[in-house]
């Protein structure tokens, strides 16, 4: 399967922000319980600060600046990011990001569902862990 960057794009208001263009990757065919989404965003554009309680509406989103720079506030933080930074908001955690940079704003962004996880078994995760300890 493969879908082109661009084929199934969409704009939508997410979260009171301005408008957002999304492909929504494999939106109707993926079977990882997760949503795996590429936004672009105008300069000055911004998703909106919204939060995902924990419960049944529960939702961790992974955040990854594929082009541009944004600044990402999570919680009481602020992030200045640019392409290859990646920002995790939990479930529960109120996070907002916006378009800083004079171009469009590229993101990947994968959401979900918090749950168990096991990737102890796959050598990429046992380097990953100990490239964190190499570096504290």
């Amino acid at each position: 399967m493969i879908e082109k960057r661009g084929a199934h794009g969409f704009d939508y208001p997410l979260h009171e922000g301005t408008l957002t263009r999304i492909q929504f990757h494999f939106a109707d065919s993926m079977g990882m319980p997760v949503a795996i989404q590429t936004w672009e965003l105008a300069p000055g554009g911004f998703e909106g600060m919204h939060v995902h309680e924990p419960g049944q509406s529960a939702l961790e989103e992974f955040y990854l600046v594929l082009e541009g720079t944004a600044t990402m506030r999570v919680g009481e933080q602020h992030h200045e990011l640019g392409a290859g930074d990646s920002v995790l908001a939990q479930a529960g955690v109120p996070h907002d990001v916006q378009n800083t940079g004079n171009g469009v704003l590229r993101l990947l962004v994968v959401w979900g569902r918090p749950g168990g996880k096991d990737f102890s078994g796959f050598g990429s995760f046992a380097a990953s862990m100990l490239a964190r300890t190499k570096e504290t």
